[in-house]
Order: C-alpha cells, then sequence, then structure tokens
C-alpha cells in the first residue's frame, strides 16, 4: 500500500501515486457539543493544578480568590514594605541598614510581579528546608502559570513564600516578621477576652465531688462542647482578614460569655461536635492521649488553643498536647515560635495591659506560669516542619512529608485549626457542600494509619463541604439571603474524620 501523505508532507517516492492532501470528512459523526468534565476526578488524575473539583483561581470574579489576589495580597504586601522601612529608620549600623535596603528592594520586586501578574519562577536557595519542595512542584505542575491563573491556596502560598525569600538570602535579616508587631498588637488589643478566660481558668479545672458519674460526665461534655466553641470561634481575629478592623469589632468578635456561645452555636454549619466528644472521652481509658494543634493564628487564638489544651490535660482527656507552628512567618498571623514563646513569656512577664486589675494581672501570670511547667515537663510540646510551609495541600502529606505522616499517624487526634488548614485539607476546591468531610480529605482519611482528624474552622472562603445530604440546599439558602455568607466568619464548621488509625502506614 501506499503511504499516504497527511497534513501536507510529500509523499515519498514509492508513493508518487497518493494524493497530496487526505482530507477527513466527519459528516457522519455527532455535532460537537460542550462536554462537562466528571468530577470529583480520579484519584489518579489530581495533582495541585488539578484538584478533585475545579479549583479557585484569581481571574475567578465571582470568588474570594479574585479579591485576594487583586486586592488583599497587595494591600498585605504593602503594609509589611512600611513595617520594613519603619525598622530601618531605626538602624543606625550601616550594613544592618544596606542589607535591610536590600530586602525592601526584593519585596518590590515582588509587589511589581504581584502586580503584574507575574510567571511564578522558581524560588532561589536560602538554604531552607522546603526549596527542593516549592520547586518540584512548581516545575511539575506550574510551568507558565501566573498569579491569577494558578490555583488560589498555591499563588497565595507562593508570595508569602517569595516574601519570606527577600529576607532569607540576606546576611543579618533572615529571621525578620514583618508582621511580628501587628501579632502583638492583635493580643494586646483584646484584654476583655483574655482576662475573661484567665480568670475562669487560673484555678485548675475541678469538677465538684458531690456529683454521681454520670453528672460528672455531662459537665465535663459541657465543658467541652464551651471550651472547642472559644477555640472554634477565637479565629475570628485572623490578621490577613482582618486589618482594618476596629478594637471594638474585634471585641464583639472575641465575646466569649456562655450566651454569646449558645447564640453562635447555630451558626456552625457541619457541627460533628457529638462525634469528636465521643472519641475524646473514651481516651481517658488509655489514661490519657495524644493530641495534636496544627496551629493557625498567633495572639488571642493561639491563647484559646492553650486555654483549650489546658483544660484537655487537667480533664485527664489527654496525657500529652504538641502543638506544629510554622518556621517563618506565613500567611501573616501564622504561629512561629517566637509567637509561642513571646505569648507564654507575655504572660508571666509582660506589661501588655496597663489598665489590668491586680487581680486580673495574677490570673494571667498563674496561666501562664502553669502553661510554662507544661512544656518543661514534656506535657506540651511545640514542634515545626517544613512541609507546613510549602504549596502542597495535605493530600499530598503522605507522598511529600512521609515522616510527618507517621509521626501524626501516632497521635490518638490531630485538630486542624482555622480556615488555611481547612483549605488545605479539602484541597480548596469547588466541592458541593453536601460532600462528605472523609471524602474531602482524601488521603487524609482513607490512606493507612490516617489519623483521627478534627477540622476547627470559621468559614473565610469559598470552599465549603460537610455539610450533609441537605448540604447543596442550606449553602443555597444562605447564598441567597447573604451573599457573602463564605466570607463573613459568621458560621463555622466542626468536622470529623475517624480516619484509619492503628492500621500499618504504608509507602509506596
Amino acid at each position: 500500500m501506499a503511504p499516504v501523505a497527511v497534513n501536507d508532507q510529500p509523499p515519498s517516492a514509492t508513493g508518487a501515486n497518493a494524493p497530496a492532501r487526505v482530507t477527513l470528512h466527519l459528516g457522519h459523526l455527532p455535532s460537537k457539543t460542550n462536554i462537562q468534565a466528571n468530577w470529583p476526578r480520579t484519584p489518579t488524575r489530581v495533582d495541585p493544578n488539578n484538584p478533585p473539583w475545579p479549583a479557585y483561581r484569581g481571574y475567578h470574579e465571582y470568588s474570594f480568590a479574585h479579591a485576594t489576589m487583586q486586592s488583599r495580597l497587595p494591600t498585605i504586601l504593602g503594609k509589611a514594605i512600611e513595617d520594613a522601612t519603619r525598622t530601618l529608620n531605626t538602624q543606625s549600623s550601616e550594613e544592618y541598614v544596606v542589607d535591610l535596603a536590600q530586602c525592601i528592594d526584593r519585596m518590590g520586586d515582588l509587589m511589581t510581579d504581584l502586580s503584574g501578574n507575574a510567571k511564578l519562577r522558581p524560588i532561589i536557595d536560602d538554604d531552607e528546608a522546603d526549596v527542593a519542595l516549592w520547586n518540584k512542584e512548581i516545575a511539575k505542575y506550574f510551568q507558565g502559570k501566573d498569579f491569577m491563573n494558578a490555583p488560589w491556596l498555591f499563588a497565595e502560598a507562593y508570595k508569602y513564600r517569595r516574601l519570606h525569600e527577600a529576607f532569607s538570602v540576606s546576611k543579618f535579616w533572615r529571621d525578620y516578621d514583618v508582621f511580628y508587631r501587628q501579632k502583638c498588637d492583635t493580643f494586646s488589643r483584646s484584654s476583655d477576652a483574655v482576662f475573661e478566660l484567665s480568670l475562669r481558668f487560673a484555678e485548675p479545672f475541678k469538677i465538684a465531688s458531690n456529683l454521681s458519674a454520670a453528672e460528672k460526665l455531662e459537665a465535663e461534655r459541657l465543658m467541652f462542647h464551651e471550651l472547642t466553641q472559644v477555640c472554634l470561634w477565637g479565629n475570628a481575629t485572623d490578621l490577613s482578614l482582618l486589618i482594618n478592623m476596629t478594637e471594638e469589632q474585634i471585641k464583639s468578635l472575641q465575646s466569649t460569655g456562655g450566651e454569646s456561645l449558645a447564640a453562635t452555636e447555630k451558626n456552625i454549619l457541619g457541627n460533628h461536635l457529638d462525634q469528636f466528644w465521643d472519641h475524646v472521652k473514651t481516651l481517658r481509658e488509655k489514661t490519657g492521649g495524644r493530641i495534636d494543634f496544627i496551629l493557625d493564628n498567633a495572639g488571642f487564638e493561639l491563647y484559646c488553643d492553650c486555654v483549650y489544651a489546658d483544660f484537655l490535660l487537667q480533664s485527664g482527656l489527654a496525657n500529652q498536647i504538641r502543638f506544629h507552628g510554622k518556621r517563618y512567618p506565613w500567611f501573616v498571623s501564622d504561629v512561629t515560635k517566637k509567637d509561642w514563646d513571646w505569648l507564654l513569656n507575655t504572660m508571666v512577664y509582660g506589661q501588655l495591659f496597663p489598665k489590668a486589675s491586680d487581680e486580673e494581672l495574677a490570673s494571667l501570670r498563674r496561666l501562664g506560669t502553669r502553661w510554662k511547667q507544661y512544656v518543661k515537663e514534656g506535657k506540651w510540646v511545640y514542634e515545626q516542619h517544613p512541609f507546613w510551609c510549602t504549596g502542597y495541600t495535605y493530600w499530598d502529606l503522605h507522598s511529600e512529608a512521609p515522616d510527618l505522616f507517621l509521626h501524626l499517624s501516632r497521635s490518638d487526634l490531630v485538630i486542624f485549626k482555622g480556615d488555611l488548614n481547612h483549605r488545605k485539607l479539602t484541597y480548596d476546591c469547588a466541592a458541593p457542600a453536601s460532600t462528605p468531610f472523609e471524602q474531602a480529605i482524601g488521603p487524609m482519611a482513607s490512606q493507612p494509619g490516617a489519623p483521627v482528624v478534627v477540622s476547627l474552622r470559621t468559614i473565610k472562603s469559598d470552599v465549603v463541604v460537610g455539610l450533609g445530604p441537605d448540604g447543596d440546599d442550606i449553602a443555597q439558602k444562605l447564598e441567597d439571603r447573604e451573599p457573602g455568607w463564605k466570607i463573613s466568619g459568621k458560621y463555622a464548621v466542626v468536622l470529623f474524620s475517624e480516619g484509619r488509625p492503628g492500621e500499618k502506614v504504608r509507602f509506596a
């Protein structure tokens, strides 16, 4: 048979009589239609640029991703440049001044890239442990992508990694935190809520001895419900979202009174508190378990986390708490080791609340002293791992940080705090609100050895899952009644995954 020339390629000499071009006649085929992809994607087709459901991207004008990439991130970066410039103006050493000026120049380059929607370049090797993870992900999934067309979750994380790079390549300023003053100020502005909790919990938690066993358990359950909500709603003061919030508005968000909590529980749209309690109360049968907190915000939220952790230890529900923070400044207000140390030392030695009464200050010192003793005894452990500051979601924790997955698999409970951790658990994509939480978090529920997971999240971005079989209707009614409900911080979820604890962890 003579070879056929296709696309105007000349035939070979042996096929001199063949036609110069073959035209395909497709009239017998069905007409063209718009083919919609099937969602969710099968696990083998999921990757950082193709999440299980469609990703939120900066060019999606209907989404919070658009507002973030277009307005919030440039505003946050501008405030960071202002902070670094104020610090520059306090320096006297020429070496320090010149070095910091170069950091500010690099921040300016980032602002140019962000506002000009530049392509995502590799991270410079700054001796951080996460460089290889970042550059592998960029090379494999984001070649040619820019800030607006990469998935929002990755692009936002990339911006903060570039901000860290502006300082990490310097000689004197690699550990500088441009958000540090903001985090300290937010805690100092939270005095009403801080002292309401310290006055209640300065004394170790005790249940009246004259109660029956059933009454004691019920009293403990009620305390657990209340403190879980304190821990949940403490996330309201996320600095990356509340940059311009007044002190009165912050106080309103931080109200921790019992009546306020009773009123807000109806705003927990996906509420697995009972499942959460059923699991936690079994830990005491093991003489207390290990509970891990994947931390979110510093300042008041971290303080609430510690009040909660204190209760879990005192009640015998846990015998060790491990707190996981970030290695360097991240998403404005995320906890670093510096923030952790600052909180405990400020509570014991600080002069942050000049208008506080002697009783209030004594209660705060007593609480801080007890917490510092937990650290000395190893009952509280602060940890950090490079993976928490990468662009990967937690669907990739098993494959990209097997040591961390194995470590968490040995925990009796892993509590993920806040909106960013929830976005990373669920791949931050447009899954239906009725999607079961365990399906939405993929390998963090389905891999052998996956720990029991709870997500405590006030809703501040587009992804919403775990609202039950009627979840899609609930979400639509809220959308019709309150168009901004997904970013208001008014609503929350407490979602539980039983995981596959006790099974042997396996790696391919």
